[in-house]
């Protein structure tokens, strides 16, 4: 059986990083795009270092990529705005509007044709437990709210093809994009973290799990769904 192809972007670190190589140990022809190449790439992985926020490198990138199928797609690129709503501003809307959201819908516009011709495909959007709400998140929880609410329409439209659409909704997962966004000092993040029922952050691999079982061939009857990968923070707080 022909080795089946899937695109992560964000590949570079944390659970980008963490999903490819799940999926490189699961045995499937992994993709990886980011802005940066990391110096330690996992071992087998397909690589291209593109900034995907940049319309015309994105269109070339698709382009290249795009001529042999792809079985699967994680759309997991993204970058975290922080201002209360009183501060956000437009070019940070713009701009996380433009990598969050727009870089997803280019991607599966791109890639879902051959899945569809196929009659088997599996797209993954990785939204964010925040698309629930959190404080000064009103941009980023807006751009995964989004993307939730995408893939609910993609797996209708892409259902009778074959094509399974669902999303993954990390709470906080240990990965320097978490640190970054959430001084460890501050008390709301003290307060955040004090209050994950399972008494810990997730670990990267744990999400990748998550990915695995969505892409995974026997999964063809689950679609449209979001799966919180958060501690319990989507039910309530400890």
């Amino acid at each position: 059986m022909k080795t089946k192809r899937v695109l992560v972007t964000g590949a570079s670190k944390g659970i980008g990083r963490a999903i490819c190589e799940r999926l490189i140990e699961d045995g499937y022809s992994v993709v990886g795009v980011a802005r940066t190449r990391p110096a330690d790439l996992p071992a087998n992985i397909e690589f291209h270092a593109v900034d995907l926020a940049d319309s015309t490198a994105l269109d070339q990138f698709l382009a290249t990529v795009g001529t042999q199928p792809f079985y699967g797609l994680v759309n997991n690129v993204g970058l975290v705005p922080i201002a209360h709503l009183e501060d956000v501003r437009l070019e940070d809307l713009h701009r996380a509007v433009q990598l969050n959201i727009e870089t997803a819908i280019r991607c599966t516009q791109q890639l879902a044709p051959a899945m569809k011709a196929a009659q088997q495909g599996r797209v993954i959007n990785i939204a964010s437990r925040a698309a629930l709400g959190k404080v000064g998140r009103t941009v980023y929880s807006m751009t995964k709210a989004g993307l939730i609410g995408m893939t609910r329409t993609w797996a209708l439209e892409l259902a009778s093809s074959g094509v399974t659409v669902n999303a993954i909704a990390p709470g906080p997962i240990a990965t320097e994009f978490f640190a970054n966004v959430n001084d460890p000092n501050d008390a709301p993040t003290q307060s955040l973290l004090a209050s994950i029922p399972v008494g810990r952050v997730g670990r990267p691999e744990e999400v990748a799990h998550a990915a695995s079982y969505f892409l995974d061939e026997r999964c063809g009857f689950v679609t449209g769904q979001t799966h919180f990968v958060c501690g319990g923070l989507s039910i309530g707080a400890a």
